[in-house]
């Protein structure tokens, strides 16, 4: 991810061996072959006849939003081609075939119907839930590359001791703590490098060596739905929630973490406690040495107080009147004109997951600007669906999903899909807390899959090691995903009842 970040090798290696078993001959053949199947599907719902989608006023350019969208649906699920490139081509096809600059034959309004805008379609980059995604990543950036990050990771440590459940403790909380500001994948990548010389110390027949290398990825995967910034699915989730064409709720950056930090601290104890519990330290004290490679000069000092004012200004969003997505401006220019970071440092943002998320975007666009989601809710009763089924129903699909598929696309397919339905069924969602209770519960849903090692590239991290076993690695996120749901639910639920949202 970040190649001057701590760890980095660890992130390098895992995306290196993606790379070798997707350019295997055989794989290579059933991507093929799986690519040549999905565009006969589409290329079969494209021309289909109207009348069979049973929406009541179906234009040329709605099917053809609907080809698109199930194809993306089909490229994300199989990945037959990285998450990211099927967010681009999802971006170009809208602009080729159902915009006023696609192909000319293809985009007569006359008799295909009206057509999108392709400054629309393109400004789904430049959203100003994009600029928080950027916000995040260059805070990130400028903490690892003046060593803060390590820094930090060394102070916070030391008041947890040398006892072995106290230790673990600490590892959990530091990195669900980073999760909230830095990416999930980068945290992790950094955290199981200061387990190097815990490992040295702990008998390699004991358990607690599971306990300790379960304990980054799970803290990552939890950790990050504290703030809005913490993972994709959040912004995505912000960014349905605060549009002002659709809910205009205004849920700010520290409104987020007023019901979701507690969450998530009461969540990482839980983990520890499981942990320690099902993977007891035969070995009672560790004693870490993490080398901080921080100077005390300039460059650090301005990236301290940065940090700091720009946390504080997430957290009085709605005291102060700036929104979180300019907030997370001000440290872009900050360092930039202080010299923090430079024009190399930019190529370390991780804009795949910027492209895949604008992918996502510019399918929740095309939804609503060709009329297709107002006439889907003319033609499906969603009034008379049950809220409990719907919130039930959507946590589910999240949550089988996102243990196989990137949670980004998971999230980016379903809360496009979801802001419709919800929409359609009004106060109807006020029994269950209203549509923000459904929406955030996707975000959490995604940051509880952690079953398989493809779940989350933390999970791939820990499981590179070698010291954790498939099935040790399932029956903890299994159990953490339930719990994190339940307790995830039913906060929403309480807070949606309670009108504090």
């Amino acid at each position: 991810m970040f190649k001057n970040f701590h760890g980095f090798h660890l992130v390098e290696a895992y995306h290196k061996t993606r790379r070798e078993n997707r350019n295997q001959r055989s794989s290579v053949n059933k991507h093929l072959i799986t690519a040549l199947i999905l565009l006969i599907v589409t290329l079969i719902i494209w021309n289909l006849p109207a009348s069979v989608f049973g929406i009541a006023g179906l234009t040329v350019v709605q099917q053809r939003v609907i080809a698109i969208f199930i194809l993306a649906t089909l490229m994300w699920i199989t990945e037959v081609v990285p998450s990211w490139a099927t967010s681009i081509f999802i971006m170009v096809a809208l602009l080729l075939f159902t915009s006023n600059s696609g192909i000319k034959p293809m985009v007569d309004e006359e008799q295909v119907g009206t057509l999108l805008s392709y400054k629309d379609i393109m400004s789904s980059f430049a959203d100003p839930v994009i600029m928080l995604f950027i916000g995040g990543f260059i805070l990130a950036i400028a903490a690892s590359k003046t060593g803060l990050d390590v820094h930090l990771a060394r102070i916070l440590l030391k008041p947890f001791g040398t006892k072995s459940e106290n230790v673990l403790l600490g590892f959990i909380l530091i990195t669900g703590f980073f999760s909230m500001f830095v990416s999930n994948t980068a945290t992790a990548a950094m955290m199981l490098t200061f387990l190097a010389p815990v490992f040295k110390q702990l008998p390699p027949e004991g358990k607690g060596r599971i306990a300790m290398t379960m304990s980054i990825p799970l803290a990552a995967n939890l950790g990050g739905m504290g703030t809005p910034i913490g993972t994709p699915p959040n912004t995505i989730a912000m960014k349905f929630l605060n549009d002002p064409d659709g809910l205009n709720l205004g849920l700010g950056f520290g409104e987020w973490m007023l019901f979701m930090f507690p969450l998530v601290i009461l969540l990482l104890f839980i983990g520890w406690f499981l942990l320690k519990t099902m993977f007891p330290f035969s070995q009672k004290t560790i004693h870490l040495e993490i080398e901080s490679n921080m100077e005390n000069n300039r460059q650090t000092k301005i990236v301290i107080w940065t940090f700091i004012v720009t946390v504080l200004l997430w957290l009085t969003d709605s005291l102060t009147g700036i929104n979180a997505n300019t907030v997370a401006l001000i440290p872009f220019a900050v360092f930039a004109m202080t010299g923090v970071i430079n024009k190399y440092d930019l190529e370390e943002i991780n804009w795949s997951v910027i492209w895949m998320v604008a992918g996502g975007f510019a399918l929740g666009y095309s939804l609503n600007a060709s009329g297709l989601a107002e006439n889907a809710v003319k033609s499906i009763p969603f009034d008379t669906f049950s809220p409990i089924l719907i919130l039930i129903l959507s946590g589910l699909i999240c949550y089988l999903l996102s243990n196989f598929i990137s949670n980004s696309a998971t999230a980016a397919l379903l809360m496009p899909i979801l802001a419709i339905v919800c929409g359609a069924m009004g106060d109807k969602l006020d029994t269950i807390g209203g549509t923000a209770t459904v929406l955030i519960g996707i975000a959490i849903a995604s940051s509880s899959a952690m079953i398989l090692p493809i779940s989350t590239p933390p999970n791939a991290l820990a499981f590179s090691t070698n010291l954790v076993k498939q099935n040790d690695m399932s029956r903890v996120g299994i159990i953490v995903g339930i719990i994190s749901m339940v307790l995830g639910y039913l906060l929403l639920y309480f807070i949606g009842k309670a009108h504090l949202l």
